[in-house]
């Protein structure tokens, strides 16, 4: 199994109504920024390991489950679906609690990339220096597309009320792996035996469930206009680096709803912009090339 070299510590923060889980690695240094790692959609903070281990220098990083994932739970009654305004929330009030007005180095993956994209733009004077790993955003939406979708999302939210939505469960965490293994055909059996125990965890039954609650898959009711998230991006003083993988996940995704060259458009509108591409690797490019990723984060990160 994979050998942690870094390892971390678990805290817990009680952020909007929700038990949130914080991965920690490394103490605070007032010389040095935090740096904050925010994950994708069903994945987990300790999917970072691979690059935290990769880093050249031990330095303070922190990396939250996001609302619904891994160990963070809800204090009050569950919410039947998730709206996305909500990360940009969480992500404020945890910088609050962790680090006051000190600005911070942030990186983000796929969902998480977007998240702290908007979340830069939004709040400037927070961010030193930001990274976007293939943190897309959604194809383009027409109004008229907006009946359909709320019609569905009231679908969906009816579906999960009855309790028609699950992640599904797996006999033992070899299921669990296999599974990692099918969705990232890169994804070495070590890393996969070592992040199964830590996305997926036994239930009361004896089988694995992954640590995400099924409302995650309720759509989203809102349309999504990229002409908001750029305007949102031209606000942006950190220096960027957008990084994508050789893969293109968006033409796998989409069938030319999204295209990957619509996506560099959309970033172009980040004022400091930088480019990378990763290579030999899929969407999971912090899993697939992770000392490849940490040499260009910390190359990214110690520039003048």
């Amino acid at each position: 199994m994979y050998q942690v070299r870094r390892p971390s510590r678990s805290d817990f923060l009680p952020i909007r109504g929700w038990r949130y889980h914080l991965r920690s690695w490394g103490t605070p240094d007032p010389q040095r920024p935090t740096l904050v790692l925010v994950h994708g959609w069903m994945d987990v903070a300790a999917s970072w390991q691979f690059m935290v281990d990769a880093l050249r220098e031990d330095r303070h990083v922190v990396a939250p489950d996001w609302r619904g994932f891994g160990d963070t739970t809800c204090e009050g009654p569950k919410p039947d679906s998730y709206w996305f305004p909500d990360y940009l929330g969480d992500l404020d009030a945890l910088l609050d609690t962790l680090v006051g007005d000190t600005p911070i180095d942030l990186v983000g993956h796929s969902m998480g990339g977007h998240v702290a994209t908007l979340y830069a733009g939004a709040r400037p004077a927070r961010v030193r220096r930001l990274v976007n790993l293939e943190g897309f955003g959604m194809p383009a939406s027409a109004p008229s597309q907006a009946p359909k979708r709320y019609a569905h999302w009231l679908d969906e939210i009816r579906a999960e009320r009855r309790g028609d939505m699950d992640l599904g469960t797996y006999d033992d965490v070899d299921g669990v792996a296999r599974r990692l293994m099918k969705t990232n055909p890169r994804l070495n059996q070590d890393k996969a035996d070592w992040l199964a125990r830590q996305w997926a965890r036994p239930n009361a039954q004896g089988r694995w469930e992954i640590l995400g609650d099924p409302a995650h898959k309720v759509g989203n009711a809102v349309l999504f206009r990229p002409e908001e998230a750029t305007a949102v991006y031209e606000q942006i003083t950190a220096p960027t680096l957008s990084v994508v993988a050789s893969d293109d996940s968006l033409g796998l995704w989409w069938k030319g709803k999204y295209t990957l060259d619509e996506f560099q458009q959309r970033i172009g509108h980040v004022p400091r912009l930088q480019r990378a591409v990763i290579n030999d690797a899929g969407h999971m490019l912090h899993h697939d090339q992770p000392q490849a990723l940490a040499m260009l984060v910390d190359d990214f990160f110690q520039q003048a």
